[in-house]
This record gives structure tokens, sequence and C-alpha cells, in this order.
């Protein structure tokens, strides 16, 4: 199914649930509604606001939406608008002097003079008879507070609003004129690409809101707005014809998918990730319940936010979230994982990133909840490395900023989030290269300040790329522990050139107790990259490191047991160490170095010890 047609789809399940405006209405942001009597005349302003936190917040009301965007010149909404169109007043920015706009106003009560001349609903006849006899002059003895300047209004009937707390813009007879207005501005009949029905066209698609670093007016998903986008003379949206019901439908969706605060979005680098559930066949609960599971996996761990301080502990919710996922990897999608997901449940996601006024897609994936849980668990199992590099299943942000300079967000190579959130979601393609070379590269740079902490979630990516790519090359090995912690039977060279380069930055560590500026930060890059032309040197430094270790009664046992871990690693390689070491084989090296460093503090104290012990005269 495509972008549009999933997006519309998702809309037709918002507006059933009442979650989104019907075709023509927006939802607007309300602060105020002016209640009036039969006989038009103002009885009060009532206050909409609500309050969030310590703030007051206008509340979001579905009213008519104007066609097009009010850029210049007067343009009065339909049942309701700003004050300085309803009042014709507003307050200036220091909030102390209001100022006047009575041709604002007098354009508000015109269009309404016209449009509600022959209604005979009795709010539409009391709205028309206030519009006629109001001026900004009358705010000062209308006893309205100051408050309703500068915010959006609407109206509604005393005897309506008392019993069913309903505004005049929602009822039949307006409902009715608003869509004899639509209709009205209807253009000639097209098929539309997206619900294959003839309908009239728009010309321009609807601003898409809420994508990080776009502009904040809103970016374009769809548009034609240079002529070599356009052919046979057509003008704008008429060269690719989506209905106005289609295109509202769609951008009215995707807008409430990216909104703030909304548990269907998850930012990966550059791209914003919307993701929703198709309700057909499975039905809206359905789909609500698997946009929170999804949700539940994807927003904590995945989306760049600070720990909540109530709740599991970090440690606890690791182990819920690898139960819930090895049931799905073994056949047991309903095991822990929200019993009542159905996985067959068609599964959407949407990567979106800036492009000046418009949108580039960057990933596109469509899919069933089953399958998308299974790839989530593969991923989890490829970054599994010992000791851990994160307290538990880690934010795909949190992949992105050990490739970034200075980890900051802003330096993360652009477009790496698309890429590696295409792979995350296939289990079957390869992470992007460019992954594993940024992490390298930052590595070299050596840019991995508080190093542990940050060189462990380098390596856990090195060893993710590699596992994965060793999978797909070898699906016929069993590869469950592939490279997750030390593996002293590895033969390959990289692998083992890494644990070497360990054990000697340990002797130089041990020897000499305090370093300014040990082998790791001299010579890491070149060791991993050229390992022929570093390791003679290092290996004859060594040997001097070991002597100091060697004249200390204390520290004489350590010195044989480093020089058995030597041995042991230099054994199984060829007499020539190679030359140059390429992109695949740095990141073994890097893992390796990671796994070595990581092991040999226990061994390294127990057998130290031990020998020490047999050493003493």
């Amino acid at each position: 199914m495509t972008i549009l047609a999933a997006l519309n789809r998702h809309y037709d399940r918002l507006a059933d649930q009442g979650l989104a405006p019907p075709f023509g209405y927006i939802t607007g942001k309300i602060g105020f509604c002016l209640i009036l009597a039969v006989d038009g005349t103002l009885e009060r302003a009532q206050d909409l606001r609500i309050t969030e936190g310590r703030k007051r917040i206008d509340r979001p009301v579905a009213v008519p939406k104007e066609i097009g965007t009010r850029t210049s010149g007067i343009s009065p909404g339909f049942l309701w608008d700003n004050s300085k169109y309803v009042l014709g007043l507003v307050l200036d920015k220091d909030g102390q002097t209001i100022l006047h706009f009575p041709a604002h106003q007098a354009a508000f009560r015109d269009r309404h003079e016209r449009t509600l001349v022959n209604s005979d609903d009795a709010g539409l006849a009391a709205l028309r008879v206030f519009l006629r006899n109001w001026s900004p002059d009358c705010f000062a003895g209308s006893g309205l507070p100051l408050d309703v300047l500068n915010t959006n209004i609407v109206f509604a009937l005393n005897s309506v609003y008392r019993e069913q707390h309903r505004f005049i813009h929602e009822c039949t007879s307006a409902r009715a004129l608003w869509a004899h207005e639509l209709a009205a501005r209807a253009r000639k009949p097209q098929m539309c690409l997206v619900t294959g029905e003839m309908a009239s066209p728009t010309l321009k698609h609807p601003e898409i809101k809420g994508v990080w670093d776009a502009q904040s007016s809103g970016a374009l998903l769809v548009s034609f707005n240079r002529d070599a986008f356009t052919s046979y003379g057509k003008d704008q949206g008429a060269n690719a014809p989506v209905s106005e019901a289609a295109a509202f439908g769609y951008g009215t969706a995707l807008n409430e998918l990216l909104r703030a605060g909304s548990r269907n979005r998850i930012q990966v680098g550059d791209t914003s990730v919307a993701f929703w559930a198709d309700a057909s066949g499975v039905g809206a609960d359905a789909a609500r319940r698997a946009e929170e599971a999804a949700a539940d996996l994807l927003i904590p761990r995945f989306e760049d936010e600070e720990d909540d301080d109530v709740g599991p502990t970090d440690a606890e919710e690791a182990v819920e979230v690898r139960d819930r996922l090895e049931d799905v990897s073994h056949g047991r999608p309903r095991a822990r994982l929200a019993a009542d997901v159905d996985p067959n449940t068609r599964f959407y996601l949407l990567g979106l990133a800036p492009n000046a006024a418009r949108l580039s897609v960057r990933f596109w994936h469509d899919t069933t909840f089953g399958p998308f849980v299974e790839a989530l668990s593969a991923h989890w199992h490829d970054l599994r490395i010992d000791p851990p590099a994160w307290k538990g299943p880690p934010k795909l942000q949190a992949l992105l900023y050990p490739t970034a300079v200075q980890g900051k967000a802003d330096n993360i190579p652009p477009l790496l989030g698309g890429e590696l959130m295409r792979a995350v979601l296939n289990p079957n393609q390869d992470y992007p290269r460019t992954l594993l070379s940024a992490v390298l590269q930052r590595i070299r740079a050596g840019d991995q300040n508080n190093m542990p902490r940050v060189f462990a979630a380098r390596a856990a990516i090195c060893k993710a790329w590699l596992a994965r790519h060793h999978r797909l090359a070898h699906p016929d090995r069993r590869q469950e522990d592939f490279l997750v912690s030390l593996d002293r039977a590895e033969k390959d060279p990289a692998y083992r050139l890494g644990r070497l380069f360990a054990v000697l930055e340990s002797i130089q560590l041990r020897a000499l107790v305090t370093v300014n500026a040990g082998i790791r930060d001299r010579y890491f890059g070149a060791a991993s990259a050229t390992p022929a032309a570093v390791f003679p040197l290092l290996l004859r430094g060594s040997n001097h490191h070991l002597s100091v270790l060697r004249k200390k009664p204390a520290t004489r046992g350590l010195a044989g047991w480093f020089e058995s871990q030597i041995g042991e690693i230099v054994n199984e390689l060829a007499p020539d160490l190679p030359r140059h070491l390429g992109l695949e084989s740095q990141g073994r090296f890097v893992v390796g170095y990671y796994h070595q460093r990581s092991d040999r503090a226990k061994p390294a104290t127990e057998e130290a010890t031990e020998l020490a012990a047999d050493q003493e005269p």
C-alpha cells in the first residue's frame, strides 16, 4: 500500500473514533467562547483554556478550515477566528495597550451577513445579530476580560451550551452551510490517485508539521512548485490528482502522528519516524493495542530521553524486554508481548527528514506486527556483547551518538539515521557500512571522553555490524554467540591483534602506574590499520615494562601471567603480521581489544596471585 493511501486509511480510523476532525475542519486552539442569548446579546465569555502544569493553554476544538493559508490582506474565518477579526481588538506585545482593527471586524461581520442571511437556525441568527451590533468600541462596557484578546474565539447559544456544551459551528445547520461552501469551491472532478474515486482535486497539498529541523510552519510531502515538475500545462496538484478529502485525510493523520507528545513517533538522527497500525481486518481496538505495544518497545529504548526515576529499574526493564523479545524470536509472539496483539496486524513505519520547504522520505516500511517484533529481537541480539555497553536494550539514537564528533546530535552523519533504521527493520540486510566506518573514525580520532562507556558502545556497534554481516554471509552456521564475549579459540588475525594490543596496554599501565599518554592514545589507530608497522615497536617496549614488573616482588607473578597471555595470542599468529587491515578487520580488532581489556581484570588478579605465591622464596 502506498504511503498516502495508508495514511488516509489511518485518518478514517481516527475520525471514526473522534480523534481527528472531519473533512473541512481543523483542530484549532480556542481560548474563549462567547455565550449569546437568543436575541443576540452577549451574556458572558466562557474561558475554555485548560491547565497543564502551571500554564493555561488553549483547548483543542474542531473548527471549519479555511482553504489555503492567511499570509496577507484580510481573510476572515467562518464561525470562529481570533480576536482581531471577531472583536476587532488585540493587545500589543507588552500587553498594555488595546489596538483597534475595525476593518478586520467589519470583514468578519460582512462575511457572516452574506452567508447566514437565509438561515433560520436560532444560534446562527443570534450570531448574525451580535456581529451586526458589535463594534470595537463596545468592549469597554461588555464586561469581557482582557484575557479574551489575542485568543481564538468561538460562539455558543446559551440554552444549547448549558444543556449540551455544543458550539454554534457544531450545529447541523452550520455544518450544512460549511459543506455547501466547500462544495461551491470544488473543481472539475478527476480520478483520485489515492482512493480511485472521482472527486475535486487539491491544488496544494497540506503542510506537515512536527518533523525535526523542518520549517516550523510546516513542510510539504507532495508539491509541484517548479515548472520541471509539471506536464501538459497542468497547475500544481493537477499533475497527479489527489482529492481534497484524501489530501486532508493524509495530512491530518500524519500531523497527528508527528505532534509533540505523540507515542507514535521517534527521532533517529535527522529522521523523524512515525509508526501506526492498520485497523482493516483487525478492528480499531486491535490496531490501538498494536501501536501501544510498539510504543512500549520503541520509545523507552530507542528515543533519546531521560530515564524516569519512577517505575522499574534499568535492570528489571532490560530483563522484561529481553524475555519479551526472546519469546517472539522462539515463535511465541503472544507469550509476554501483549497477549491480545494479533501478530498479523498490518504495521507501517515512515521516516521523514527535512529538505528545505519539502520533506524527504528516508524509508517506508510496510510489514506485520509479528515480523516487526522479530526484527527488533534480531537487532537487539546482534548488539549483545559482554560486558554490556548499555544497562538495557539501547535506544536507536544511542547508536548514532558514538558516530558523532563530541557525541553531539548535530554532528551525526546525515542520512545515517534512515539507513540504520532500515537495517533494524530488515534483519536480512547488513547494517550500513557508513555506521562501522564512522565509529572506527571516531576511535582513531581518540574522541572518547569517559572512555569505558563510550568505547563500550563503539565496540558493541562494531560487534553488531560483524555479527549481522557474518550471519548473512554464512546462514548455515550456528552463530548465537558470535563474538559476544572473549573467544580465546578465535584465530582471526585482526581479533587476536586487538587482544594483543589490550595486553600490551595493560603491561604498560601496571609497570608505569601513571601514564600521560599511553600506547592506546598514541598507537591505537595505527595498530588497527597497519599492524605490521606498529606491533614490533610495541612488543619491544613491552619487554622493558615486563622487566620493571619482574623487579618488584609484588608484581613478579603478574609479569609471568602477562607473558603467558602474550604467548597464547602470538602462537596463533602468522610470522608476518598483516601490512594493512580493511574496514571489517579493523572492527574485529576493536572487538578483540574490548573483550581482552574487559576480561583481563578477574583472571589477572587470581592467576597472578597464584603465580606470585609459587615464586616467593
